[in-house]
């Protein structure tokens, strides 16, 4: 089943509506069986790097999360969804991160922080799921992968920043698709259908 984490953060009202709105079925859960358990995993947004590690560990979901995307669950991550990928993080100096991706997440060093609002995304990869869209963005920090092949979209903001990365099973982006309206489901649905296609082949 669609499973998504609930944390004890993130932004589970918008999610839970957004994937209403395409009507797919889902739970949300914070156990780690049910990560265990799961065939597809969204990891909502949004919220502070070393909080949401501390949370993943004190609950038990960082190691069963981690294992569910070794073996190749489809996983879909939001925002710190996104960042908690990666190694480490600007905003809790000394925390690790779950280290799927190499990088590490860095502070905007100009404008107004933290970027809020809708910005253009530029897609890099010909086979991503997503389109040079406009999508809502609510952040001060951005991914900066040591890998840049992992990258699928990117978008600027005073300098230009990853807005998305596609690897594999696991497709994560900084923006948020469940608050951007049509577009933004849009992006939920085709991830969705897209291992509906897999599984019937």
């Amino acid at each position: 089943m669609l499973t998504v984490l609930d944390y004890g953060g993130g932004n589970l009202k918008s999610i839970v509506n957004a994937l209403n709105a395409i009507g797919v079925s889902f739970r949300l859960t914070s156990k780690p069986e049910d990560i265990l358990n799961a065939d597809r995993l969204i990891f909502p947004g949004q919220g502070h790097f070393g909080q949401v590690m501390e949370s993943l560990k004190f609950q038990g979901l960082a190691e069963p999360l981690k294992r569910r995307l070794n073996e190749g669950v489809p996983f879909l991550g939001i925002c710190v969804g996104l960042q908690v990928l990666f190694d480490s993080s600007e905003e809790a100096p000394g925390v690790q991160g779950l280290g799927v991706f190499k990088g590490k997440n860095v502070r905007f060093r100009q404008g107004k922080i933290p970027q809020i609002g809708w910005n253009q995304i530029r897609t890099e990869k010909s086979n991503t799921l997503l389109s040079n869209d406009y999508f809502y963005f609510v952040n001060s920090f951005h991914v900066v992968p040591s890998d840049p092949a992992v990258v699928s979209a990117t978008a600027e903001y005073h300098i230009p920043f990853t807005a998305a990365v596609e690897k594999g099973n696991i497709v994560a982006t900084q923006f948020h698709p469940e608050k951007s309206g049509k577009t933004g489901q849009e992006v939920l649905r085709r991830w969705v259908e897209s291992f509906k296609i897999e599984a019937e082949k």
